[in-house]
């Protein structure tokens, strides 16, 4: 393959590296280090030519494809074969104020998206997390910050540039291709490797929001406590809970350290005041840990909900005998089934499923 190999690297204005390449282990490293590819050949594409180029060299040689951005969220890894494509180098973002939309190329992440549009009073419908990748984060479906507000995050998507199994360059919109757009929004990265992507933005400057941290020596009274809260909020409040055991690393905030916590995450789109009477039956279960919830700038929220921002391993395969093991009654007083050795994580449910952006009133949209 070596010389094919060769003949693609002259197409290519990016790296194409071979297993034992200097480079080859740091390219096909993402966040997810619990799963990590292992390609026969990984391309770092700088532009759309890049793509079509090594989707046809993989086609040609009935090669697996996978693409790989900030690599948050890797299913199934390359295992000694297939072609990686990693997108980070490709980094243009252009705002259009006056239309209200955002065109991202395949490895811009939410934060700089985030700075870009903030000046024009606009945001993106994004996640919690600011280094995460706009493409893999919207085909995946999306159920963000104000997720309860806006909906689903891949609903806010107006055109679609990508390259397909053919290796042709398709720019799809809902009048162009609508059972494809269709797809694309939330049916994740199986039809073709995204080059950019436009999405409309919404006009929201500021917040009420971040975190309450309580010791969770009781956590089944603790998630019993927020599940009856979430049920008196309306819709512009978006929340969710966590529990997770914090190592006792000088890395973790002193309060934090070595101790099993819940961590309720807030971000509230109405005044500061409202949000200080509907947060007050939270704040009256205890002594918090750490309590960070108060008016921020929208362009500070996308750090309310922390997690680690260094390549992490987030998942990992259990042995037969966790699987199979057993965890004890679930007792109120002990904590029940909850695991301190693995996090938790839930969402704040949605009554609907959220506000149809004008964009998708015609094609198959999922709004209401």
């Amino acid at each position: 393959m070596s010389a094919d190999v060769d003949t693609l690297a002259a197409e290519v204005r990016g790296p194409v590296l071979l297993p034992g390449s200097r480079g080859y282990g740091e390219e096909r490293t993402g966040f997810q280090t619990g799963f990590r590819h292992r390609p026969a050949v990984v391309v770092g594409v700088t532009r759309p030519e890049d793509v079509r180029a090594a989707v046809r060299f993989a086609a040609e040689r009935r090669l697996p494809v996978a693409v790989q951005s900030t690599g948050h969220g890797i299913v199934t890894a390359l295992d000694g074969e297939g072609v990686l494509i990693t997108t980070r180098r490709m980094k243009a973002v252009v705002v259009d104020a006056e239309g209200g939309t955002v065109r991202a190329q395949a490895g811009v992440l939410w934060g700089e998206v985030i700075e870009r549009a903030a000046p024009y009073g606009l945001a993106p419908v994004n996640g919690s997390a600011p280094h995460i990748g706009v493409v893999g984060y919207l085909l995946g479906g999306g159920v963000g910050l104000l997720g309860r507000r806006t909906g689903y995050a891949s609903d806010y998507v107006r055109a679609i540039d990508i390259v397909t199994a053919d290796g042709a360059l398709r720019h799809v919109t809902a009048g162009s291709d609508t059972d494809l757009f269709w797809a694309l929004r939330g049916g994740g990265g199986n039809f073709g490797a995204v080059t950019a992507i436009e999405t409309a933005l919404v006009p929201v400057t500021r917040l009420y929001g971040g975190g309450l941290h309580f010791a969770a020596d009781h956590p089944v009274d603790l998630l019993h406590a927020y599940r009856v809260w979430t049920l008196t909020l309306p819709e512009e409040l978006t929340s969710s809970i966590g529990l997770m055991t914090f190592p006792p690393l000088p890395s973790v905030p002193e309060p934090l350290r070595g101790r099993h916590v819940a961590h309720v995450r807030i971000a509230f789109t109405g005044s500061a005041e409202e949000g200080e009477r509907l947060v007050a039956p939270l704040r009256a279960l205890g002594p918090r840990l750490i309590d960070t919830v108060r008016e921020i700038p929208y362009t500070v929220g996308r750090h309310h909900l922390p997690g680690p921002a260094r390549p992490a391993c987030l998942l990992r395969r259990e042995r037969p005998a966790e699987r199979t093991r057993s965890h004890g009654p679930a007792d109120r007083r002990g904590g029940g089934r909850t695991r301190r050795d693995r996090p938790l994580h839930r969402r704040h449910p949605s009554p609907r499923r959220g506000l149809r952006p004008p964009a998708h009133r015609s094609g198959r949209g999922r709004g209401p």
